[in-house]
């Protein structure tokens, strides 16, 4: 559906996009995850027509090149930053973005009609845009890219500033896009978003993909061993020579492939543990792994 060859893309004097390829299949929910400037939202731009690459190039099933109008129809775009009209309502804010896509009548009506119901926004739809809160503008902002009905989506930081309740329905919506076959380029700096929706996902950093991959095959290969730390009911922990890891003030940590068999043996021992915490592995322990530092740093 969509082909990414040798992208590269340079503002001034500083390297935005180095060299990328990567493909997402029809259907699937491809993320693009990254700290603030690792060059996500230089690559949605340019999957939504709206850059030009230094090299490389884009092609989009059934529009080619994402500048020409074949390929825009094929696209809906959500901007980090909203693109709404504030004076206008909602419903007058579909309207216009349909209208651009050259829909009309009926058609339009209906498709108008089902964005704005599908985010639950139905009957603030005569109400201006100045007086939605930041999630109820970031449900209208998926709207307008949905209105043209297009089979692929790309989302720059969709839920960005969005209230938990925006946060939950959008995300409801992203999983039926996803399940109805939407094919969807996903870009967040939010790692429990990307591991709750993606198929699969691109590690980006300073504008290269530091690694690509589903998310289980991911972790298998980047993420590491099964952290535990085991906190004992009194401040001299037992003699746990010849185990891995460190024990300080009754506190033991050590990383294990199987954590439970090092747990029996406590068990078996009789050793008075206050508490246990067993931290799998995951995109975090990924990100680490590939960059020395934590994805929050």
């Amino acid at each position: 559906m969509i082909q990414v060859r040798s992208l590269s893309k340079r503002v001034d004097s500083r390297v935005l996009l180095d060299k990328l390829s990567f493909d997402v299949d029809p259907g699937e929910f491809f993320g693009l995850f990254g700290p603030p400037g690792a060059g996500k939202s230089a690559i949605a731009h340019l999957l939504a027509g709206l850059l030009v690459p230094d090299s490389g190039r884009i092609m989009v099933e059934g529009g080619g090149d994402p500048r020409t109008r074949a390929a825009k129809r094929q696209v809906g775009f959500v901007p980090q930053a909203l693109a709404l009209y504030e004076q206008l309502s909602a419903e007058q804010n579909a309207r216009f973005f349909a209208r651009l896509y050259g829909l009309s009548g009926d058609k339009l009506d209906q498709h108008v009609g089902w964005a704005l119901d599908f985010v639950r926004l139905g009957e603030w739809r005569h109400e201006p845009v100045l007086r939605f809160s930041q999630g109820m503008a970031r449900r209208l902002n998926l709207a307008c890219a949905l209105v043209h009905n297009p089979p692929v989506l790309v989302l720059d930081e969709p839920l960005a500033g969005a209230d938990p309740q925006s946060r939950a329905l959008m995300l409801d919506n992203l999983r039926h896009l996803k399940e109805h076959g939407r094919t969807i380029v996903y870009c967040s700096p939010s790692l429990a978003d990307v591991s709750r929706l993606c198929d699969k996902v691109a590690i980006i950093d300073q504008g290269r993909i530091l690694a690509l991959d589903t998310i289980e095959d991911l972790v298998a290969g980047y993420g590491g061993p099964t952290q535990v730390t085991v906190t004992f009911a009194d401040d001299e922990a037992p003699n746990l020579d010849q185990m891995p890891g460190s024990v300080e003030n009754g506190v033991w940590r050590f990383p294990a492939e199987d954590p439970i068999l090092a747990l029996q043996r406590l068990a078996r021992e009789g050793y008075a543990v206050a508490s246990i915490h067993v931290e799998a592995p995951g995109l975090e322990s990924v990100y680490e792994s590939l960059t020395g530092r934590r994805s929050r740093d």
